[in-house]
């Protein structure tokens, strides 16, 4: 007996093993896919580095997805934390100070802004590291086959916004909605000669999942009231610290949101319709009723209505009358009339036959 049951226990452990193991080619190649995005993204970075941060990525599976791009303007309080320090303070720097350095010493890649707004990450669009140096008038010298760049040469203060973009997901596999930033782009802001606004230059895309790793390293401060409170570059984007507006979604048209709507009045009613639309999906999205339920109780309530409809046809007398608001206020107004009337005074049996008598009394 004790032999069976060993067999039965080893039976069901090989059972287990093969159902583990009988993926379709398509999953196990994207589970591949996703590993070596993940491996290639903590390159380059320490083992205490490797194990303090999770790394979080947008699922490539996912049933509903929606792309937006925002603009961050640094002039706003909310977003001060990725202008400030201006000019690198010991290890205290802003996000381009940060971008730069590590795109000048070849830790991450930095994308072409190409003309309609997308991103491309592919290999073919990195930028040609001198040729932007050069096209922004950012002086730098070589050294031993290195790009050497100053800390005063640096333009992080005209770097004065940025344009991001959100990844809104639900990912049905695990019954989450997330919100994850997935590109970086800093816009210079210089006056030209001639010019009474500053002209805004799009430098270079920033593929997110290529930096979070350092991002999630680096430290700024949130706070002007105290000065130790502080987060990582990475916290203060996936928790969403940043203030922006909306100036371009994902769409089939490819338009901005500006090249659609007449005026800035209309600009200003289509950001806050797209922020409606993203506030109901996650508001209907944890609805206590599937799907199903819902459509049951709709064919329920439908049943219900029929039924009572039959019952009223085959029985007419059942059917309470309803009273018109015309007939109840006539009716109101009959019997206020009947009771304004003055009553007759009845004349009661016993007295009916008898004659009326007046006494008078006569003077003596």
């Amino acid at each position: 007996m004790q032999y069976i049951s060993r067999l039965l226990i080893i039976a069901s452990f090989l059972f287990v093993a093969q159902i583990s193991d009988a993926q379709p080619p398509a999953r196990l190649k994207k589970n591949a896919k996703q590993e070596k995005k993940a491996e290639s993204a903590v390159a380059g970075l320490s083992e205490r580095a490797k194990s303090q941060y999770p790394g979080v990525i947008v699922p490539d599976e996912v049933e509903w997805k929606r792309d937006i791009y925002r603009v961050l303007d640094l002039q706003k309080e909310e977003n001060a934390s990725l202008y400030y320090p201006v000019e690198q303070v010991g290890n205290s720097m802003n996000l381009f100070t940060f971008l730069f350095n590590n795109i000048i010493n070849g830790n991450i890649k930095a994308y072409e802004y190409n003309l309609d707004g997308y991103e491309s990450f592919r290999e073919e669009n990195v930028i040609d590291l001198k040729a932007m140096l050069d096209d922004y008038r950012i002086y730098f010298e070589e050294k031993d086959g290195a790009i050497v760049v100053g800390k005063s040469d640096i333009p992080s203060a005209e770097v004065l916004s940025y344009y991001i973009k959100e990844s809104h997901y639900y990912d049905n596999r695990t019954g989450t909605y997330g919100k994850r930033v997935t590109a970086l782009c800093p816009v210079l802001h210089r006056n030209e000669e001639f010019s009474f606004e500053a002209t805004k230059y799009p430098m270079f895309w920033i593929n997110y999942d290529e930096v979070a790793q350092q991002l999630a390293q680096q430290k700024v401060m949130t706070s002007s009231l105290n000065n130790v409170s502080s987060m990582s570059l990475d916290d203060y984007f996936t928790k969403g610290a940043y203030n922006g507006d909306i100036y371009k979604t994902v769409n089939m048209r490819n338009l901005a949101i500006a090249q659609y709507c007449k005026d800035s009045t209309e600009v200003k009613k289509e950001q806050q319709k797209i922020e409606q639309q993203l506030k109901d999906f996650r508001t209907n999205l944890w609805n206590t009723k599937s799907v199903a339920e819902l459509k049951q109780d709709s064919i329920n309530a439908a049943a219900e209505a029929a039924k009572d409809s039959i019952a009223a046809v085959e029985n007419p007398d059942k059917k309470e009358k309803k009273v018109t608001r015309r007939a109840s206020r006539e009716k109101k107004t009959e019997k206020v009339k009947k009771e304004s009337k003055p009553k007759k005074q009845k004349d009661s049996g016993s007295n009916s036959g008898a004659a009326k008598v007046s006494v008078r009394r006569t003077r003596r």
